[in-house]
């Protein structure tokens, strides 16, 4: 499965929205990113973890069939590279699926899981990129697997995996920037949060799109083991971006556009569509398009709502 088609089939993954008023809880983020030439200064770490005695921390990749590549590999690569007193092993790192057979990732990548959700390792951290709608059977495995884990994060659009688990509900989250508009409406008791790079709530934590699911693992592991150790990681694996020490960095996705280079975006995911061939509807003397007749649909049924969201972004 495409990204592109991830996102723009969003609705047709089958997560119910839940029927209370609609989230009006969208915040704007407004702190300007880091840049190489300002860079954030260190700081005392928060919400410290602890890594254990001895051992490894046990790192689980809940993947099945479109998952997007980057949101789970980008992470795996930071915590692979981890090196501890001059040895890498403190994480021990595994996929796991509804079953070991082989799943289809983002892009036509064939990986078999390492462990089934019925033999897996207990995870002191979970890893969930954007993928295929869920069964119950995964959605209970996270739920009572967080219990016991230190951080359970969602990278890009499998804040939705995370959001069906009931587990964010009345607490902060972020997703891919895309998808801010359809989350929120399909879970509004989840406080969606604007042009953060990443969301810590608790034991919880999501990341927006792609890329910034590398800048959440770097948090987590300063998390455990200091910003030095997170720093030396980034250097390690010639990372340049400065995401994971300003969660508000990505400020850029707080506004919704209406227009980029010409085209009209999405009412819905804000993706770029051609006016004269997308789907389309009025609404109070303004014309909205849509990348698919699914997102029409879903503004069509309440289209006010949009709006109203549109307006307050």
């Amino acid at each position: 499965m495409k990204r592109r088609d991830l996102l723009k089939n969003s609705a047709a993954l089958g997560f119910a929205a839940a029927a209370v008023p609609f989230s009006r809880a969208i915040a704007a983020q407004e702190s300007a990113p880091a840049t190489a030439s300002a860079p954030i200064k260190s700081s005392a770490v928060t919400n410290r973890l602890k890594p254990p005695a001895s051992g490894s921390i046990t790192v689980a990749f809940l993947i099945s069939d479109g998952a997007v590549v980057i949101d789970f590999c980008g992470p795996w690569e930071v915590f692979e590279n981890v090196m501890i007193g001059g040895s890498m092993g403190a994480f021990r790192l595994y996929t796991v699926a509804e079953s070991t057979k082989p799943i289809l990732a983002g892009g036509g990548m064939k990986i078999v899981p390492t462990h089934t959700i019925a033999d897996a390792p207990t995870p002191k951290v979970i890893v969930i990129p954007a993928q295929s709608k869920p069964s119950e059977t995964v959605l209970e495995w996270i739920r009572k697997s967080s219990q016991t884990a230190d951080v359970t994060m969602s990278v890009c659009t499998g804040a939705y995996v995370l959001a069906a688990t009931g587990l964010l509900a009345g607490k902060s989250a972020t997703t891919h920037h895309a998808s801010y508009v359809d989350l929120a409406q399909k879970f509004p008791d989840i406080h969606i949060k604007r042009g953060a790079r990443f969301v810590e709530d608790g034991k919880l934590a999501t990341a927006g799109g792609l890329s910034s699911g590398i800048d959440l693992a770097l948090r987590v592991v300063e998390r455990y083991y200091g910003r030095d150790v997170a720093t030396q990681t980034a250097y390690d694996m010639e990372y340049q971006g400065q995401g994971w020490m300003d969660p508000n960095s990505n400020s850029v996705y707080a506004a919704i556009r209406t227009s980029a280079n010409g085209h009209p975006l999405c009412a819905v995911c804000s993706m770029a569509v051609e006016e004269a061939s997308a789907p389309s509807s009025s609404y109070k003397g303004t014309t909205y398009y849509f990348c698919s007749s699914d997102h029409k649909e879903q503004f069509d049924a309440t289209p006010e709502k949009f709006v109203a969201m549109i307006k307050e972004a």
